[in-house]
């Protein structure tokens, strides 16, 4: 038998945390040496050689940090994470040869195909906005993938020699027309009972297309997980969204 990959998970007792820690210990190639929460001692991580890291916006980058600096790759389903914060992490990376991180916003392979195929969409329609729904519990809005998905339209419209959308709206006061993320409008919904859903909405003269995709429940996730933990280390540097690990 090969030799199993030790992984350890920080923000374990999580919702996202302890679905992980159990589809990672049921894999056969896989080995949970650590499980950990926000405030821990992390020491030698438990010997890991992975780190999945599903904590919260604020603590997320000085627990990744502290993951590259003792050379151990993670795979980060936090979200929160900004230009400015993605930069200063690719340059602790840089004193890190070799050390991999993924930022993923979304472990979904349906949301990842979701934001592919709005992305090829984008070149073709006049107006597009986003509407994601989560759970009440999130802390943080729009979500990672909603704002993936708007800088993902906004470059695919740039390259098509698209101008801005159309939109008379003079006077919005109260923000009804949403938060405007690289340029298009995304719309944050909180409710119970929900997990993770996502609408892109395109419109032409005539004609409009829907592209949605719904995570009804956490499992949905572990497979972006999973593979994710078993590519991340033949992936040195800062990579953002598993869709470039799966060549999607």
């Amino acid at each position: 038998m090969s030799e199993r990959t030790p992984v350890a998970v920080i923000g374990a007792r999580g919702r996202m945390g302890s679905a992980a820690v159990r589809a990672l210990g049921e894999a056969a190639d896989l080995q949970v040496v650590g499980t950990f929460e926000h405030g821990d001692a992390l020491g030698d991580l438990g010997g890991a050689r992975v780190v999945v890291e599903l904590t919260t916006p604020d603590a997320s980058p000085a627990n990744v940090a502290y993951c590259v600096f003792a050379g151990v790759h993670v795979v980060v389903g936090t979200t929160g994470w900004s230009p400015a914060r993605l930069q200063t992490l690719e340059e602790q990376l840089r004193e890190a040869p070799g050390v991999g991180v993924l930022i993923a916003p979304n472990f979904s392979l349906g949301a990842l195909l979701m934001m592919s195929f709005a992305q090829r969409a984008a070149a073709f329609y006049e107006s597009v906005e986003v509407v994601e729904t989560h759970h009440p519990d999130k802390v943080d809005a729009p979500s990672g993938t909603a704002a993936r998905t708007a800088s993902l339209i906004a470059a695919a419209r740039a390259d098509a020699g698209l101008g801005g959308l159309p939109d008379a709206t003079a006077s919005d006061p109260d923000g009804a027309r949403g938060a405007l993320v690289a340029g298009i409008p995304v719309h944050s919904l909180r409710m119970r009972g929900r997990v993770a859903h996502q609408e892109v909405a395109f419109g032409a003269p005539g004609e409009a297309l829907t592209i949605r995709h719904d995570s009804f429940d956490r499992v949905s996730f572990m497979p972006g997980i999973l593979a994710a933990v078993r590519a991340i280390a033949d992936r040195p540097g800062l990579t953002v969204g598993l869709e470039q690990l799966l060549n999607l």
